[in-house]
């Protein structure tokens, strides 16, 4: 359940606005099978390169893949991979795509160039900022954007256009409008499918032809499908509002979920508040956030309760209250999560509290489950001998 336009700040940690991402689905087919559906779509290929007995390639399979917004944004954008360095296949890739650490993540075209590699296990939050950032190293719009400024105007060339625009993170508003003016009746099958893709921002004549056009576009697609790109193009508002420090945008984008998709207005609202907060700097405002959400939307789910304090951590380290706060979350998530990562940002906290005798036994729980894992080892007992000094 993830957001794919706020990949940054603290939305990186909670946007949620989708019910039915469950971390990445891999593609089992060959690897010019691959390439062909890349093709066909228009994707980059990401292919984690692994072996069974590699420690930090498990973990990544354990902590990082099955993560909901990293499974909702890598399934979007990629074709996912996962290829055995040791089996035939894995060899035969490492003849054009040099290996040599385990795990080493490939981002590769659809004209089988390298657009980003990266050696090493990743969390969730680094693989997301990892994504975004091969996706702005591409630009699916190019040979788009010739035609179109050839002065081509056919009308599927348009919706490719804008569609690939999208995918670009580049704006499409420009184009979809001048499109938009062009037509007698935008109530076609084939415009009613572009307003859908052309809505990008809540704050727009185009949301709201998408809003009057509601049911008609939902009956060619699904509820579920203008549901999202409601949430998307409102997200997308609210970051105009941190953009320009108006909390007018705010409001309107939270006004809108409710009117609009109302089954998801209680999250949307309290996350927008949260993103928006943080941005400023609002450490009082952040904090009354940080609390409700937590009793409203995370409970005891403990990568929930870990990345409020993480966030809280990051940002208002400063802040005494806030430290408090952050140091409840954390300990709540190490007890019900009981992971390396909990237990290490539990020490953090408790370090910056003062509170170095239970740092130490935080970082000692989490030494106890790196096992055989030595890069992770060393590093935390670097991080206790660093307490106890």
């Amino acid at each position: 359940m993830i957001s794919r336009l706020f990949l940054i700040v603290f939305l990186s940690f909670l946007f949620v606005s989708s019910s039915f991402a469950q971390g990445m689905e891999f593609f089992h087919g060959t690897w010019d099978e691959a390439m062909e559906l890349a093709k066909k779509e228009g994707k980059v290929i990401f292919v984690d390169a692994y072996t069974t007995w590699c420690g930090p390639c498990k973990r990544m399979a354990k902590n990082t893949f099955p993560d909901p917004k990293v499974g909702e944004f890598f399934n979007e954008n990629f074709v996912n991979m996962k290829i055995d360095m040791e089996k035939p296949m894995g060899r035969t890739f490492q003849r054009k795509y040099p290996v040599q650490a385990f795990p080493t993540l490939y981002w590769i075209g659809p004209d089988g160039e390298t657009v980003h590699r990266q050696k090493g296990a990743q969390d969730a939050v680094t693989f997301l900022k990892l994504g975004k950032h091969v996706l702005s190293k591409v630009d699916f719009s190019r040979d788009l954007a010739k035609d179109y400024e050839g002065g081509n105007r056919e009308p599927q060339l348009i919706y490719d256009y804008v569609k690939a625009l999208n995918k670009s993170n580049k704006s499409s508003v420009l184009v979809a409008n001048e499109y938009i003016r062009s037509q007698d009746d935008l109530t076609t099958d084939f415009n009613l499918n572009f307003i859908l893709e052309a809505t990008t921002e809540a704050d727009s004549r185009i949301f709201d032809l998408l809003i009057e056009n509601k049911s008609k576009i939902v009956a060619l697609n699904s509820k579920e499908a203008v549901e999202e790109k409601i949430l998307m193009a409102a997200e997308a508002t609210v970051k105009k509002a941190v953009e320009f420090e108006a909390e007018s945008l705010l409001d309107e984008a939270k006004d809108k979920v409710k009117a609009h998709a109302p089954k998801k207005y209680a999250g949307f609202a309290l996350e927008s508040d949260l993103y928006f907060h943080k941005a400023q700097g609002n450490s009082q405002e952040f904090r009354k956030c940080c609390k409700e959400y937590a009793k409203k939307q995370i409970g005891n789910d403990a990568k929930g309760l870990h990345d409020l304090a993480r966030s809280m951590y990051e940002s208002f380290n400063y802040d005494i209250e806030a430290m408090k706060d952050a140091e409840k979350f954390a300990k709540k998530a190490a007890e019900n999560g009981k992971q390396i990562e909990y237990y290490i940002t539990y020490a953090s906290i408790l370090d910056k509290n003062g509170k170095q005798d239970l740092a130490i036994k935080s970082a000692e729980s989490a030494l106890s489950l790196a096992e055989n894992d030595r890069a992770t080892r060393g590093k935390i007992e670097r991080m206790i001998q660093k307490l106890k000094s």
